[in-house]
């Protein structure tokens, strides 16, 4: 995606999608039309096919490559799948309605033999058809399930809401405990950033964590703008991490648990997903900075732990092979939470206090990082 991307119009994008979409069916039927067995080609989503893009400062998909070939049954039933959904999609657009993943998926029991055996299936194709074409998902009217996450902090913004009227709302002074909702399009012609006093965005992993520096009046105390992550970010929660970033000129921080899977979460905000690597220049941020618990926070504040499982493990090992996690910090962080044998929650901080969290831990690191006086 590039910067000229984000200037066009949703109705833009759309058409953008539909004629790519068309490119798509006209090669398959091109291939029928020669008598050859049709076949897609797809980049392999996979660590092994991941690569630096250095212009970028993001990790992209390489050049290996898998097929989608009708020679086999599989394949030629994904390939029928495949023109059903480039149907339903322009049927969408052209009637301007959208539609979950999962309501596609059920969908597709109208289809006959071109129905889904899964919703990895269906989710896994919507995904294939977004690196063909280039285009987002969301160009296509496809939603996901989960919500974006929750935001408080000095932002003031305008959403465009349902009936299509302006709403600017200030996301601390306006919203409620629960803060300002991210919705799942947060493209500039649905939300649009008027101005901030904040000087950082404190991304949180979890949602007992985010509701205690709410609480604690850590977004006015630090002119923080404090984010719910829900775990493994949305894409529009990555999306807005992302436009905060390079449009308010706000430093994203991490602040997740000790553990393996909360290492990935923070990879997929700085680095880009395995999953998603195709967009990773439009949803990855590479200059976040890594604030969460770490390994040697374990020991320093002698925090209560759990001791790693087999997955645990597992994980860990496969991110030493990572090269999203290549550099000297993170390799010393995997190798010394495999010897210490523990992983440990933001919440454990609590073993000195509610208030030990916004008071002594993060007002350190942010010393360090410069962000406080």
């Amino acid at each position: 995606m590039t910067s000229s991307d984000d200037k066009q119009t949703a109705d833009d994008r759309s058409q953008k999608a539909v004629e790519e979409l068309y490119k798509i069916a006209d090669s398959v039927y091109k291939q029928i039309d020669k008598g050859q067995i049709p076949k897609m080609e797809i980049p392999l989503r996979s660590k092994k096919n991941i690569q630096f893009a250095p212009r970028k400062g993001v990790w992209k998909y390489g050049n290996m490559k898998g097929v989608r070939s009708a020679k086999k049954l599989n394949g030629a039933y994904m390939l029928l799948r495949t023109m059903y959904m480039l149907e339903f999609i322009q049927d969408m657009i052209k009637d301007s309605k959208s539609s979950t993943l999962r309501e596609m998926y059920y969908i597709s029991e109208g289809w006959d033999k071109g129905k889904f055996g899964s919703q990895d299936e269906s989710n896994n194709l919507a995904e294939d058809l977004e690196i063909i074409t280039a285009c987002m998902r969301e160009d296509f009217k496809l939603r996901p399930e989960e919500d974006g996450a929750r935001i408080i902090g000095n932002i003031t913004l305008d959403e465009v809401n349902r009936k299509g009227i302006k709403k600017r709302i200030n996301c601390q002074d306006d919203v409620g405990d629960s803060g300002y909702s991210i919705p799942y399009n947060v493209e500039s012609d649905k939300v649009n950033f008027v101005e901030t006093d904040a000087k950082f965005v404190m991304a949180v992993e979890t949602g007992g964590m985010f509701d205690r520096l709410v609480e604690n009046g850590f977004d006015e105390d630090s002119n923080a703008i404090v984010l719910h992550l829900k775990g493994q970010p949305a894409r529009s929660t990555r999306r807005m991490m992302k436009r905060l970033n390079e449009e308010m000129n706000l430093p994203i921080l991490v602040f997740t648990d000790c553990d393996p899977w909360s290492f990935r979460i923070y990879s997929s905000i700085a680095y880009g997903a395995i999953k998603t690597a195709h967009i990773s220049e439009y949803l990855a941020c590479p200059s976040a900075v890594y604030i969460g618990i770490t390994t040697d926070d374990i020991l320093t504040y002698d925090l209560p732990t759990d001791k790693l499982n087999a997955q645990d493990v597992k994980a860990l090992k496969s991110e030493l092979t990572d090269p999203r996690f290549k550099d000297r910090f993170w390799r010393d962080e995997i190798e010394l939470m495999l010897k210490i044998n523990k992983k440990a929650e933001q919440q454990a901080l609590a073993k000195y206090g509610l208030n030990f969290v916004t008071d002594k831990y993060l007002p350190e690191k942010l010393t360090e990082l410069g962000m406080l006086d």
